[in-house]
């Protein structure tokens, strides 16, 4: 037989792994899950997953060894690898699919991501042997199998309940919002004129240049302050509702669950809010931009502000800094959309 047939033959089952991995890749992304009917153990699924996910990544480092040196494995131990990645593969979409979405949605959401992760990272593995040369290890072949090793490492890392991934959305959200932030102080903090050590020396003399649209005006570094004012309440609100989650965040029933659901919901909101405002906030400032960004992030505000109110995480010692906050978001409202309507 030539090498080209070889190859060939070897090719083949390869190809039907690659194309069974990639559909069941997108059943898990948008498909739904089981919904049980008895009493379901969280700790049992989480066992039974993290072997799952050990056997998969074992099954992807054996079958990319097998395409490390020569000789080329033969059609037979091809196929009988292909089996035994493809069984893991199933193994654990199956698994991932126990979990009713009735242990709630923030937690099958970052299951669901990090089982596609997994399962990307393994078609990405088979898909690098078929282009390559199928008798030597590639450092391409050993970058997409050592990230299939890592997107399996991550699984022991992951929420364990829907409280804890709830968590874990809040505090992304805070990193989110204090760049938008610390972006626009620093901006702030520099020279009144960030192209000014540039364009100096060209004009010459002490008279104001032209384009005005590089640099903030008087008027526009007033109409910052309030805006921050906002940009720094959705920061408190979000470090604020961590803290009532993790202090009274409950899972034991139903509606207590799709309540924390509801709060990682919206609070996802934030951060485009919050990057909104602070990307029209630099020179040419458009009013009618800020203006309309400062009336949208302060009415979700409000609305989040509304539901954590309503939510059980919220007692009495919670209720004192909900009601700051939205007395705080009223103010700084009314001061920008004042002062951007103030002639200077």
């Amino acid at each position: 037989m030539s090498a080209d047939n070889c190859v060939g033959n070897v090719s083949v089952p390869l190809r039907n792994l690659l194309n069974s991995i990639r559909c069941v890749s997108d059943r898990v992304r948008d498909g739904e899950s089981n919904e049980s009917d008895g009493a379901f153990n969280l700790s049992n699924f989480w066992d039974t997953l993290n072997q799952a996910v050990k056997a998969v990544s074992q099954e992807a480092t054996k079958l990319s060894l097998a395409f490390s040196k020569p000789p080329l494995p033969s059609q037979q131990d091809v196929e009988k690898l292909s089996e035994s990645m493809m069984k893991s593969v199933l193994t654990l979409s199956t698994v991932y699919y126990w979990l009713p979405k009735s242990q709630g949605v923030s937690l099958r959401r970052k299951i669901r991501d990090a089982t596609v992760e997994v399962l990307e990272g393994v078609a990405q593995l088979v898909e690098v042997i078929l282009s390559s040369p199928l008798q030597s290890l590639t450092q391409e072949q050993l970058t997409y199998t050592g990230g299939v090793w890592s997107a399996c490492d991550q699984f022991p890392q992951l929420p364990q309940d829907n409280k804890a991934a709830v968590l874990v959305v809040l505090s992304d959200q805070i990193g989110v919002v204090k760049d938008a932030i610390e972006e626009i102080e620093q901006a702030l903090s520099e020279a009144q004129d960030p192209f000014s050590d540039v364009l100096d020396d060209e004009q010459g003399g002490d008279e104001p240049r032209e384009n005005q649209d590089t640099y903030w005006s008087e008027k526009d570094r007033l109409v910052i302050g309030p805006c921050q004012g906002l940009m720094k309440a959705s920061a408190a609100c979000l470090r604020k509702l961590t803290s009532a989650v993790r202090a009274n965040g409950d899972i034991g029933s139903p509606q207590k669950l799709a309540q924390l659901d509801d709060l990682a919901d919206i609070s996802k909101e934030i951060s485009p809010g919050v990057d909104d405002l602070a990307l029209c906030l630099y020179p040419p400032m458009d009013y009618s931009g800020v203006e309309t960004n400062v009336s949208k992030l302060a009415a979700l505000l409000k609305k989040v502000l509304e539901i954590i109110r309503s939510s059980h995480v919220c007692g009495e010692p919670q209720l004192t800094w909900v009601q700051f906050l939205d007395g705080a978001v009223d103010h700084n409202l009314q001061k920008a959309k004042e002062l951007i309507q103030t002639d200077c």
